[in-house]
């Protein structure tokens, strides 16, 4: 799969262009349709590439759940005309690619190629959970659904893939898979893409704290009916769409990959003291909030109206940092890794630099006073967020090999699988 080695990531319209031009080069083979319009009105497109018929092995993959991971498409794109053209990739059915699911959050979110930690996040957007569309079943209830989600709960249910794949991203660290069902054999060919392409492996990720690991980097998550996991969000992914699958006998996996590279989080070293590192990590991730939420209670005060957006995402990223200190104050997590306490300290530092980021938009763009110390906290933050993991640019056009590879690995042993269990 070769990539030009300068490739920016693309917005939804020029993925959707982009698809036109695939189609038209495969006419009657790929094939692309609206599946429903976004809160904003925007277009949700769907590519699909092979049969026109379900084949039992119908393959979803969802780009642009999250704004502020723009990797997906571009991969979506790159095994979309891998599928075209290798005929093998089609036997047991189509491919089917959500080229954005919330094309809205993509247009608050605008870094083509961002050139350091800064750059990203001067033009930051991640929408709050229950505007998220893979996210909002989890913390909405059923006639609260953003129309994103039930589009996409939709297409679940007409094409009842074998495998859906959901593609994620992270700003900085390293690359993991979170699945609904175990896919054996998935580590090995997963850590060998990872070590040919410069990209440490998340050992320890804690969005899947106490999950199974069959792997280096692979995590099970828990059963629907089993218990929930100590992930450090509020919401649980049980209810997430990555579990819709399940209802069809398909399997969910989601396919992380970094921007920039951070060694600290692929050391299985055992930490000196982890209850005291994580400890210090609380304290420091409320006093570095505390800014930012005066911040935030000024602009509430100064700025008239109905908060937008921005304002929204930024207040409930700050409402998840007390939870999330008082649990690691309190926790006692013996035997903990070094990759997990690195895990945990980029977790905490992204939190407080995404509410600075998308609240300095809004004071800039009023010309608050308060902008210019979010200015020089959201700059020194970024600094030291690079400095602490020797941050490590990976080329956008080596993110989608690695996630596209991954993607086909898991392919290829979901279909090896169900075929070893046909009669």
């Amino acid at each position: 799969m070769t990539l030009s080695r300068d490739l920016c990531y693309p917005t939804a319209g020029e993925l959707a262009v982009a698809a036109r031009a695939l189609v038209a080069e495969h006419p009657g083979l790929a094939r692309l349709r609206q599946v429903g319009t976004s809160r904003g009105g925007r277009p949700l497109w769907l590519l699909s590439v092979g049969p026109a018929t379900a084949g039992g092995g119908e393959v979803l993959i969802v780009a642009g759940s999250h704004a502020n991971e723009p990797v997906g498409g571009p991969t979506a794109l790159a095994l979309a005309r891998r599928v075209a053209a290798e005929a093998a990739l089609r036997e047991r059915g189509g491919w089917h690619f959500l080229l954005c699911a919330d094309p809205d959050g993509a247009a608050l979110h605008r870094t083509p190629h961002p050139g350091t930690l800064l750059d990203y996040h001067r033009n930051f957007f991640r929408p709050p959970g229950p505007e998220q569309p893979e996210w909002a079943p989890s913390l909405l209830t059923a006639d609260r659904l953003p129309p994103e989600t039930l589009a996409l709960t939709a297409l679940i249910d007409e094409l009842r893939p074998l495998l859906q794949v959901s593609l994620h991203g992270t700003d900085l660290g390293g690359s993991w898979v979170q699945l609904t069902r175990d896919i054996p054999g998935l580590a090995e060919p997963f850590g060998k893409s990872a070590a040919e392409l410069r990209i440490p492996v998340e050992t320890s990720a804690c969005d899947a704290a106490g999950w199974p690991s069959p792997g280096p980097g692979i995590f099970v998550m828990p059963e629907p009916a089993g218990p929930a996991a100590g992930s450090p969000h509020a919401d649980d992914a049980r209810l997430s769409t990555w579990y819709r699958a399940h209802r069809h006998g398909g399997t969910t996996a989601i396919v992380e990959v970094p921007m920039w590279a951070g060694d600290l989080v692929d050391d299985p070293a055992p930490h000196p003291d982890p209850r005291a590192a994580l400890r210090g990590l609380a304290r420091r991730l409320t006093a570095e909030a505390a800014p930012v939420a005066d911040a935030l209670a000024r602009a509430r005060a100064d700025l008239p109206g109905e908060p937008g957006p921005l304002l929204r995402a930024a207040d409930w990223t700050l409402a998840l940092i007390p939870g999330l200190a008082l649990e690691w104050s309190r926790a006692s997590p013996a035997g903990a890794s070094t990759a997990y306490i690195a895990g945990i300290d980029a977790f905490a530092r992204r939190l407080v630099l995404r509410a600075a980021a998308m609240l300095l938009r809004v004071l800039a763009a009023a010309g608050h006073p308060a902008a210019p110390a979010l200015e020089d906290l959201l700059a020194g933050g970024c600094e030291a967020f690079a400095h602490r993991f020797r941050a490590r640019w990976v080329p956008v056009a080596t993110q989608v090999e690695h996630q596209a590879a991954t993607v086909l690995a898991a392919h290829r042993r979901l279909l090896g699988a169900a075929q070893t269990v046909q009669p």
